[in-house]
């Protein structure tokens, strides 16, 4: 029993190296990458070849298909891809993630990594501390390649101690024709299922083969049920999302479930066209021919359903219907942990989405005003101002659970400059929110001079006019640049604007104080004066924006 509780310990404690390791270098591979890698998926174009290049390379990057998953959900929530783009990314992560096992199937039973594993981890140390060189990230990878293999070299050296008896249920599984490879799969699924990587389980998968535990066939078998394990990932941060966004994660299931069925029905043909491509007998050469299978098995499945991309996302659709509530005026934004690996640039990359959003939010609010401007008629009351109550508590909801999102995302690891990035993007939606604010106040003051029948002279309004212009020039370059840096020069143009809105203000309120002195009706200038005043402040606080983006780095 002692020796048995030994044996468990000494397991955990490799995978726990195992594990660690992959998560810091995948961390530190992202993070070095920047925010360009995230940004790649964003600008997909709709061609799905290129798609599933593009989700093949970063998966190989960040070595995890299950990071890479969770990211193109997040994206088709945040409307950031299509559907159909999807797919081709998805398809392309499953080719990436097979990279893992051709880098254990070389380095991690060739040669005493382990050797070498303590001395990279110690560099990768020194780099992290020393911040003048500014190379923390990649301090960070290398810290967690250092730790991956040292925690092969463990998982090895811990499956050796065990002897006939205590792995004789094993054998028992796996010579038993059919139902070998059906409880193979349940095992490979269930292993990644518990370990959130099916980059860990096929390293578990190929060092037991290395060490003669699985036989040729019993390992292809859990290294296809690896793929079902690893679409859990994706189920969990589709979890309260979006329907198109379920839809991805649906896709994902069908595509490594539906490749797995037609593997398994193929699996013996399969194993010839492996052993055809490694030279050299199986026993002796067994982790290169499951890394082979692992490639080849994906490589096929993509080639088979690509093309029909389309139709796939049309049969997602058709499964997964909107649900009721999806239709209605409420906004909803959830922080959704996976409990995987988590990525701060990812959901940063959601919440900007997001701010964009609220952004139009407040131009069509401004456009309505600007027609309440214009055309000064209960008709405005009576077709605008029911719009304008629903996006102003709509937009008050979105600051709310924006800004509950965007702490939750500061709490996460990340460099000082997404921290910063982040308190500028908690500013904007403050902002955004008080321009809501302004232009409801607005509506009502246009709604209180209509029912009112306040009367203003026609050249007072067409003052206006030019005001109002203004107010929506600047809006319109709040709404190009959002999310992204402003230099000096566009600095200096906003600056420009909100001069030029000041001083039109001045003019404005300096004109309606005359009125007033020359006997003109008091209520009606002074709600003139709060018009121009509100229309100031929407300038006040488009400026704000722009300093602030001045500030991201």
């Amino acid at each position: 029993m002692v020796n048995i509780l030994y044996i468990f310990f000494q397991l955990l404690g490799a995978l726990g190296f195992l594990l660690y390791g992959m998560k810091l270098m995948s961390d530190g591979i992202q993070k070095s990458a920047g925010k360009s890698l995230h940004r790649v998926l964003g600008l997909m174009t709709g061609n799905r070849f290129f798609a599933m290049l593009t989700g093949m390379f970063i998966t190989m990057l960040i070595q995890s298909s299950g990071a890479t998953t969770v990211m193109v959900v997040s994206f088709v929530n945040a409307g950031l891809l299509s559907l159909t783009q999807s797919v081709g990314i998805i398809f392309g992560a499953n080719i990436g993630t097979t990279i893992t096992a051709w880098i254990v199937a070389f380095f991690g039973f060739n040669f005493k990594i382990s050797l070498m594993a303590i001395p990279v981890f110690g560099i990768g140390y020194l780099l992290t501390n020393l911040k003048k060189l500014k190379k923390q990230n990649v301090g960070e990878a290398l810290m967690g390649f250092g730790l991956l293999f040292l925690g092969l070299d463990l998982l090895s050296k811990s499956i050796p101690t065990l002897d006939a008896s205590n792995v004789g249920f094993l054998a028992a599984w796996t010579d038993m024709g059919v139902i070998s490879i059906v409880i193979g799969i349940i095992a490979g699924m269930a292993i990644t299922v518990l370990l959130h990587s099916s980059s860990a389980s096929t390293a578990i998968i190929l060092t037991m083969s290395h060490n003669g535990l699985l036989p040729w066939t019993f390992a292809a078998s859990m290294v296809l049920g690896s793929n079902i394990g690893s679409t859990i990932d994706a189920v969990i941060a589709a979890w309260g999302t979006k329907v198109n966004a379920r839809r991805a994660a649906l896709i994902h299931v069908m595509f490594n479930v539906t490749g797995t069925v037609l593997a398994s029905i193929f699996l013996h043909p399969l194993l010839i066209l492996v052993d055809a491509l490694v030279p050299g007998p199986v026993d002796e050469h067994i982790t290169y021919h499951i890394a082979m299978l692992h490639t080849v098995f994906n490589v096929i499945n993509t080639m088979i359903f690509l093309p029909f991309a389309g139709q796939i996302a049309a049969l997602a659709e058709r499964i997964i219907k909107p649900k009721d509530d999806e239709t209605s005026e409420v906004y909803k934004l959830d922080f959704v942990e996976t409990g995987a690996k988590e990525n701060a640039a990812a959901y940063i990359i959601r919440a900007e989405k997001e701010i964009e959003d609220m952004t139009g939010v407040v131009i069509r609010m401004f456009d309505r005003i600007a027609k309440g401007f214009s055309q000064r008629s209960m008709e405005f009351v009576e077709t605008q101002m029911g719009p304008l109550t629903q996006e102003e508590d709509y937009a008050d909801q979105m600051q709310e659970q924006l800004t509950n999102y965007l702490v939750r995302c500061s709490q996460l690891p990340m460099s000082d400059k997404l921290k910063n990035n982040v308190s500028v993007m908690l500013r904007i939606v403050d902002d955004l929110e008080n321009m809501t604010d302004d232009c409801y106040t607005m509506g009502l003051l246009l709604q209180r001079s209509i029912e009112k029948e306040m009367i203003f002279a026609e050249e007072d309004m067409v003052r206006l006019h030019p005001y109002i212009d203004l107010a929506h020039r600047f809006l319109d370059f709040i709404r190009v640049n959002i999310n992204q840096h402003l230099n000096e020069e566009q600095l200096s143009v906003a600056q420009v604007l909100e001069d030029q809105i000041d001083l039109m203000r001045k003019n404005l309120k300096k004109l309606a104080r005359k009125r007033l002195e020359s006997g003109a009706n008091v209520k009606a200038e002074l709600l003139y004066i709060d018009l121009v005043r509100n229309v100031e402040k929407i300038g006040d606080r488009a400026f704000s924006i722009s300093e602030a983006l001045a500030q991201t780095q």
